[in-house]
């Protein structure tokens, strides 16, 4: 987890969690369509998944 990424994440969630595939980056633009809150806190724990596979 970079400073770059957690500064996105709550600036623009969905743009945070580009690199982690399309379906974490919809779930996240859903949930910041719902509400910034929810969205910034998906980012944040799907950035912060250390299984994440590369």
């Amino acid at each position: 987890m970079s400073l770059t990424q957690v500064l996105l994440s709550i600036i623009f969630p969905p743009i945070a969690v580009i690199g982690y595939g399309c379906g974490s980056v919809m779930i996240v633009f859903i949930l910041t369509l719902c509400g910034w809150v929810p969205g910034v806190i998906a980012a944040l724990i799907i950035i912060n998944n250390t299984n994440r596979i590369e």
